[in-house]
């Protein structure tokens, strides 16, 4: 789950311009190129351009693509190998945060407020010039949860809106896009009630995207790009009906936080 960060740089680096590695500079309805076609520098870049409308977004989901740029730049699609994933079933909950979990001093909700969720994962943060969540991307996922595909899990306490994240969930999938918070561990007890969410609707896994610290601590890892793929063939074309997603308050009773209490905190 990429944090607000600003896209890195994407030029490939060489001693002389003839040694360049060239990526596909996409038409509107090009395909996408294999995803082993991705560099190794910087990692997972695939291509470009081919513009954001919903159906190229989720086309890019259901292979393991996501889109990671900067204002002024075009749009950049990336497929890193190895792939940060937390699978529900490892998720560790760090002692301090099943604190803040029982003491249920948030609200949490579910698609009650997704706009204001993704403009607040938009805003400037500490240490940040910039954001990788673009006007154009706003425009794409509020279509995309207006059709039902992408999702907000909010933390409020007294009424105002204090931390969440959203993503895309396709299939027995979930792809985690970015988190926020206004208040002590409001962001992470979000997460927790998102793991508790997805496990309890038999969706094993969510694709963080980007390796962090933060993430390997709450129980993430990577794994490679071939087996990721292939775990999406799966998981996307699922027999098994979607999980629901109603809008409103939501809580996971308690026995359902699962993660390892004696983490270290």
């Amino acid at each position: 789950m990429i944090a607000g960060a600003r896209a890195r740089d994407w030029t490939p680096r060489g001693p002389a311009s003839h040694n360049r590695v060239v990526i596909a500079f996409l038409a509107p309805h090009q395909p996408f190129p294999p995803l082993d076609s991705a560099l190794a520098e910087p990692d997972g870049l695939l291509a470009a351009g081919g513009g954001l409308a919903p159906e190229r977004v989720l086309d890019a989901y259901r292979r393991g693509i996501f889109p990671w740029y900067s204002e002024g730049q075009p749009v950049l699609w990336w497929s890193p190998d190895p792939r940060m994933v937390l699978f529900t079933a490892e998720f560790r909950m760090p002692r301090s945060l099943a604190k803040r979990v029982r003491q249920r001093r948030y609200d949490i909700r579910l698609d009650t407020a997704f706009e204001e969720v993704i403009h607040a994962c938009a805003g400037p943060r500490a240490g940040q010039d910039g954001t990788w969540i673009t006007d154009a991307m706003i425009g794409t996922y509020v279509a995309l949860h207006r059709r039902g595909v992408a999702h907000s899990v909010e933390a409020w306490r007294d009424g105002e809106l204090v931390g969440g994240l959203y993503g895309l969930a396709l299939g027995r999938a979930f792809f985690g896009e970015s988190m926020f918070t206004r208040e002590s561990d409001a962001s992470k007890v979000a997460l927790a009630h998102l793991v508790a969410k997805l496990a309890r609707d038999g969706v094993p896994l969510i694709d963080c995207q980007q390796q962090t610290s933060h993430l390997a601590g709450l129980g993430a890892r990577p794994i490679r790009r071939r087996e990721f793929a292939a775990r999406l063939r799966e998981l996307i074309h699922s027999d098994a009906p979607p999980a629901p997603w109603i809008a409103g308050p939501w809580t996971a009773p308690e026995p359902d936080f699962h993660g390892d209490p004696t983490h270290a905190p």
